[in-house]
Formats: C-alpha cells, sequence, structure tokens
C-alpha cells in the first residue's frame, strides 16, 4: 500500500512537472487577392501581412513564465520574403520574462505607440492602401528613420519593450532603443527616406540618443483610449491621442489625433498633424469598415483619404474582404481591392 502511495505521488510530480514545460505554438495567416489603382493595372495584391510564426511560453514557477515569439514575413504570391531585403525575422523577435511585474522582452518589435494605436484604425493596422495606419494615422512617420533600407520603420531593433499588468482597465507600455548604428543609407540621396529639404545624415549614424516610445491605454466597457508619445532617432517627436465607443455590441466608433515634430532634421515642413475617424460594423457573418482622415502639411498638399471595406466570414479563421477607398493629395487616386484572409 505504501509503495502504491509513494509510486502515485511520484507520478503526480511528474505529471505537473510535464505541465509545466515549455509549450511552442505555431500560428500565422495568408492573405491574397487582386488590386487595382489609378494609373496602375491590375496586379496580385495583399489587405494584411503575410506571417509565420512561433512563440512559446515555460512555466519558471511562482507566477513567472520565460516567453519568446519570433515572426517571418513572406508573400504570398511568390513565396518570397517580404520586400527581399528586411530581416528573417521581419515581424518580430524577442524573448523576455511575464509575472506579477508585467511582462519583459528584448529584440525587434513593433513601439508602445505603433502596437497600440492599431485598435483604433478601421483596419485593424493593415498596410492596405484603403487603410490608415500606413500613412495618416502615423502621419507620415518612421519609428527607426535610421534603419536598412527598405526596412519596416515601424519597429525598433536592439530594445527593451515593457508591458504593466493591467489595473482598473489601464495600463502602461514602453520601448527603448539601444544608440546603436544600424546600417542607415546616407541622406539626402538617390533613395533617401527620409527625402531632401532634410539636414544631411551620414550612412550608418549613430542616433544622438537612445529612440524611445511610451503609451497609456485605458479599457473599461464601452470606452477604450489611448496617448502616446514616441521620439525616434532622428530626434522626431510624435504625440497621438486616439479613443473609441461601443454604443451597441455591434459598432465600434473610433478617432484619432497626431502631432509630428521634425524640426530637429528637416529644414521645411516641419510639423505634419493627422486625424481619423472610422467605424467598424458587424452585421450578419460580416464586417463593414469605414474611415476618414486627412494629414497636412507632410511637404505642402493636404493628404485626404475616404475609404470603405467589408469582410465576409466564411469561419472563423478564412473570409473574403472588399476594399475601395480614394486618396486625394495633389492628383486623386482610388483604389479597389478583392480578396481572401486565411489565419492558422
Amino acid at each position: 500500500m505504501k509503495k502504491s502511495l509513494v509510486a502515485l505521488a511520484l507520478f503526480g510530480a511528474f505529471a505537473a512537472t510535464a505541465q509545466a514545460q515549455s509549450s511552442v505554438q505555431i500560428y500565422g495567416t495568408i492573405d491574397a487577392g487582386l488590386g487595382k489603382a489609378t494609373g496602375s493595372t491590375t496586379a496580385v495584391t495583399k489587405r494584411d501581412n503575410n506571417k509565420l510564426g512561433f512563440k512559446g511560453t515555460e512555466d519558471l514557477g511562482n507566477g513567472l513564465k520565460a516567453i519568446f515569439q519570433l515572426e517571418i514575413r513572406y508573400e504570398s504570391d511568390t513565396g518570397t520574403l517580404e520586400s527581399n531585403s528586411r530581416p528573417l525575422f521581419q515581424g518580430q523577435s524577442r524573448v523576455g520574462l511575464q509575472g506579477n511585474f508585467g511582462t519583459v522582452r528584448l529584440g525587434r518589435g513593433l513601439t508602445a505607440f505603433q502596437e497600440s494605436s492599431t485598435a483604433f484604425e478601421p483596419w485593424s493596422g493593415m498596410p492596405t492602401p484603403a487603410g490608415f495606419q500606413t500613412d495618416i494615422t502615423v502621419a507620415a512617420y518612421s519609428s527607426d528613420p535610421l534603419s536598412a533600407a527598405g526596412n519596416s520603420r515601424n519597429r525598433f531593433s536592439n530594445a527593451v519593450f515593457y508591458n504593466s499588468p493591467v489595473i482598473s482597465g489601464f495600463q502602461f507600455n514602453a520601448t527603448v532603443a539601444a544608440k546603436e548604428a544600424n546600417n542607415n543609407p546616407a541622406f539626402p540621396g538617390p533613395a533617401a527616406t527620409p527625402p531632401a529639404n532634410n539636414y544631411p545624415v551620414a550612412a550608418n549614424a549613430v542616433p544622438a540618443s537612445n529612440p524611445y516610445s511610451v503609451s497609456a491605454t485605458y479599457n473599461y466597457g464601452q470606452f477604450a483610449g489611448m496617448a502616446a508619445y514616441e521620439r525616434n532617432g532622428l530626434q522626431a517627436k510624435l504625440w497621438s491621442v486616439a479613443a473609441s465607443f461601443n454604443p451597441v455590441t455591434e459598432l465600434k466608433l473610433m478617432a484619432s489625433y497626431q502631432h509630428q515634430d521634425d524640426g530637429n532634421f528637416k529644414i521645411i515642413n516641419t510639423d505634419t498633424k493627422a486625424w481619423l475617424v472610422g467605424a467598424n460594423y458587424d452585421v450578419g457573418p460580416g464586417k463593414v469598415r469605414a474611415g476618414y482622415g486627412q494629414k497636412t502639411p507632410d511637404g505642402v498638399t493636404k493628404t485626404k483619404q475616404a475609404s470603405l471595406g467589408y469582410d465576409y466570414n466564411l469561419s472563423k479563421r478564412t473570409y473574403l474582404y472588399a476594399d475601395i477607398s480614394n486618396r486625394k493629395d495633389a492628383v486623386s487616386k482610388t483604389y479597389i481591392g478583392l480578396g481572401l484572409h486565411h489565419n492558422f
């Protein structure tokens, strides 16, 4: 009897240990469609980023967990890495610890501002031309202007990321990048980003001070809000506030405002202001997306954009979509897109 109890206890201890071991999840999205913009031919395109990801956790005991996440970006129409020139783990590559203190991660990922702001954009931050995140919402702002040519510019590399616990609906988020060179091209130059009319910046320049990003978010019932501030490697500064409200379960209304100060590296047009209003409406098996936004000056001509989209859910993981948008700056351009999105 005693031997049986001992064996049972050992088996239970082993089972508990096995359950505490690390678990790894493979996930991703594949998105492909057809798109046509004014002045161009119909082409295979995408509404969302295509990604393949790996994330996992390990229970270390006493409420502490080790976590990691790696995310590859690829093009569904060719099977190549996104833009061919970007890092293998373009989406993110982070490892960290999670506990009662919140979450601390190191590596590469979206900044606190960029990650928080997608909840207040009608296309949830997807990079489709019909969406607003890649231009209006961020007011043509780059979180990482000193990265290599072709790299995604809404992330920090060589950075520390912190997310506090959620307390009474409030959460604080912060990202601080190392003051390191990251293979930027010299600009102004033939393929300069940012373009001409800037103070010159040498190739592989070191930021004058550590780039950082902070945001505070609040979620309670039908209301959500965000306030954020970010300073990049060229000392450009961006302030942003946003809010959303659900008057009924099916309807989400949202608005945001951004102000960008480029006085430390631009010679002219040093301030850019942008605002956006939008809505998501769930109806039957689908979702209607709508938005209107403006930014000025970002050059000289004010940019105006109006967009409308529709998702039709075939399942919990797969949907068809259709988007149409009109964008006016110096000229008027219309974009129409149709496609299929699948999560796995």
